[in-house]
């Protein structure tokens, strides 16, 4: 049973910082590629960022290139979200996530086997 449980979140105002972490359980932690996902109220879920299995790979939705960085840590089996720069926009109930599939990058909603419960960040002008 994998479990994957985050934190950091919290209020912060615009131009602030934050750093989520994502604490895994279950299974290998190494073998997959991991990622966050955001949802903001009346909206759907979107990607947000994620890095492969290796750590090698970082890939990031274009709206936060720039001010967020994504990275883990196989050793503590922890993967990190640093958020600078946070705008209103960037509200959201961030969620964890963990591949289906070891040794893939894809991070679809389809291609995902495991969620987070998710933290709030709230970001105030």
């Amino acid at each position: 049973q994998v479990n994957l449980v985050e934190s950091g979140g919290g209020l912060v105002q615009a131009g602030g910082s934050l750093r989520l972490s994502c604490a895994a359980s279950g299974r290998t932690f190494s073998n997959y590629a991991m990622g966050w996902f955001r949802q903001a109220p009346g909206k759907e879920r979107e990607f947000v960022a994620g890095i492969s299995w290796s750590g090698r790979s970082r890939y990031y939705a274009d709206f936060v290139k720039g001010r967020f960085t994504i990275s883990r840590d196989n050793a503590k089996n922890t993967v990190y979200l640093q958020m600078n720069s946070l705008k209103p926009e960037d509200t959201a109930v961030y969620y964890c996530a963990q591949t289906t599939t070891p040794y893939s990058d894809y991070m679809g909603r389809d291609g995902i086997g495991y969620w987070g419960k998710g933290t709030l960040v709230t970001v105030s002008s």
